[in-house]
């Protein structure tokens, strides 16, 4: 039975413990070692893989650490609060304005400049203030930034938005399917609009009222006077970062990008040698337990995979659909909610349902457009609200500098809710229009 397997039942128990606020790395290792033990692999096995599996996110990691010293850098030569200071009087006292602001800038980040999560630790810290003088509940900004993390790559054929709709078109043709990207492009602006919707119920509805924060000194940030014209620490500070983008978009290196422009920074005298230890004793503070949480993650979803229950669990709902198209798009749909979830990556789900999810939509009759739906909405449900999903890590990263934002309560399930439940709607009413 599905609720049986392997998967299900470690996904659940990963659930469970960080609804009731154990700790999330703990509750991925608990989790893991629960699929291999219902799966019947040896708990030496169990740690093998976890541990061999890790490195699949070990340059998400160092990226981690290396942005969060870029950013403690960066904030403390005064530029990220001279950036604050404008979007204040850009924004004066709208709060509906710069939470939608937010979501602007965070769209930048998968397209025009494909950066992902590496402006968050640099920008958000610096706005708490603002945010809480407007009495923002973050709540809201943690749904903006999920936002911008995960439709741009959905709907937009550029940046990594193109590396996602080229892993659906080469899935769809290695399964039998002839598609193309431009295809693709046609089809993804439906789960696009789900994320809109989302996001506007979010701001406009669920998160409006005010909620109150103290103005909390963010310990690795030195509180220093704003001052008001850029001076050469704030254009040695603003080189890094641009040498931080180019190095990454000529290279393809989140971490050498990170590492160049800390070198920037020493070269040009923004950071002093003598303050490069306390520079990474920072910015591991700052971002060193997200990035063992990605580590442990990518053990996880290895262990998941060499369980083998994965492809039990996306081959199970086919004795249960029968011929009906709405409980196959919907079982389709739940079971890459799970399966996303537990990996925490919309690109490397897409190739495991693929395999299953090509030949059952075509024998319940689906057209290609509505199977490129279903597979890309079943890969990226879930990316948002999974604890161990960069789309979640990266806003709490920024969000709880001065650690008063739960990754759980007001990141992961704010999000799970406000984005799995149109995109589900969307993914089963839009398959079944198509």
């Amino acid at each position: 039975m599905v609720l049986f397997n392997p998967v299900v039942i470690s996904i659940a128990v990963m659930i469970i413990l960080c609804l009731f606020k154990f700790n999330v790395l703990l509750s991925i290792l608990i989790a893991a070692i629960t699929a291999g033990l219902f799966s019947g692999m040896p708990l030496e096995d169990i740690m093998s893989t976890l541990i061999g599996g890790m490195g699949g996110n070990a340059e998400t990691a160092l990226s981690y650490i290396l942005l969060g010293a870029l950013a403690v850098a960066v904030s403390k030569t005064g530029l990220a609060s001279i950036l604050a200071r404008k979007i204040s009087k850009i924004v004066k006292d709208k709060k509906i304005i710069f939470i939608l602001f937010i979501a602007f800038i965070a769209c930048f980040s998968q397209n025009l400049i494909p950066v992902h999560i590496a402006f968050i630790p640099i920008l958000i810290p610096s706005l708490l203030k603002l945010m809480n003088k407007l009495k923002i509940d973050r709540r809201a900004v943690a749904c903006a930034l999920t936002f911008g993390l995960k439709t741009p790559y959905m709907a937009i054929p550029i940046g990594f938005g193109l590396i996602f709709q080229n892993i659906i078109r080469d899935q769809m043709v290695a399964n039998g399917i002839d598609a193309t990207t431009k295809l693709v492009t046609s089809t993804m602006w439906i789960p696009a609009i789900a994320m809109i919707i989302g996001l506007l119920i979010a701001v406009f509805i669920t998160y409006r009222k005010p909620r109150s924060y103290k103005d909390t000194a963010i310990e690795e940030i030195a509180e220093e006077a704003i001052e008001e014209k850029m001076t050469r620490k704030h254009w040695s500070a603003l080189l890094g970062a641009v040498t931080a983008f180019l190095v990454q978009i000529k290279t393809g290196s989140l971490p050498l990008g990170g590492l160049c422009a800390i070198i920037v920074l020493i070269l040009t005298g923004a950071v002093k040698v003598n303050e490069v230890d306390d520079l990474l004793e920072d910015g591991v503070k700052m971002m060193g337990l997200i990035g063992f949480i990605m580590l442990v993650a990518a053990g996880y979803g290895s262990v998941l995979r060499e369980t083998g229950s994965v492809e039990l669990l996306v081959t199970s709902i086919t004795g249960v659909v029968g011929s009906s198209k709405l409980i196959g798009a919907t079982l389709m749909l739940l079971v890459g909610l799970l399966v996303t979830l537990g990996i925490g990556s919309s690109f490397g789900t897409v190739p495991i349902i693929a395999a299953i999810y090509c030949p059952l939509g075509l024998s319940l009759g689906f057209s290609p457009q509505a199977i490129i739906l279903l597979v890309g909405v079943a890969g990226a449900l879930g990316d948002a609200g999974s604890p161990a999903s960069d789309s979640t890590l990266g806003p709490t990263a920024g969000l709880n500098a001065d650690k008063q934002h739960d990754h759980i309560w007001d990141t992961c399930v704010p999000t799970f809710l406000h984005y799995n439940i149109p995109l589900l709607i969307f993914g089963v009413i839009g398959s079944l229009m198509l």
